[in-house]
């Protein structure tokens, strides 16, 4: 998967064969922040724009602009699979959230 990325905010990327348009939004937000561009070209400058005018119109309103993500991911796991896991990360010599996290960045990754 490609990701167009600007200022830590990442785009979530669309063909409209209607508009014969590529259709983007701010991905991990809840506001909704569009743009869209006829080339990679024009969809790159209006990815930056809306981020750039995104940033700008929370300052205007005094309002922080919402984070993509905070780090912060709880799971809910089965407790046979808690300890299995607490005995990996224990023998990788890693604290459980250490281990979770490489193993999840090793198979993003892949």
């Amino acid at each position: 998967m490609n990701v167009m990325n600007y200022k830590g905010y990442a785009a979530r990327i669309e063909y409209s064969e209607e508009d014969g348009l590529f259709v983007g939004h701010i991905a991990g937000i809840k506001d909704v922040v569009g743009f869209h561009g006829e080339s990679v070209q024009e969809l790159r400058a209006a990815f930056e724009e809306a981020v750039t005018d995104y940033l700008d119109t929370c300052t205007k309103l005094g309002r922080a602009p919402q984070k993509p993500y905070s780090g912060n991911l709880s799971l809910r796991l089965a407790p046979a699979l808690h300890a299995t896991v607490a005995v990996k990360a224990q023998l990788a010599h890693k604290s459980i959230n250490q281990w979770v996290a490489d193993v999840l960045d090793r198979e993003a990754h892949a």
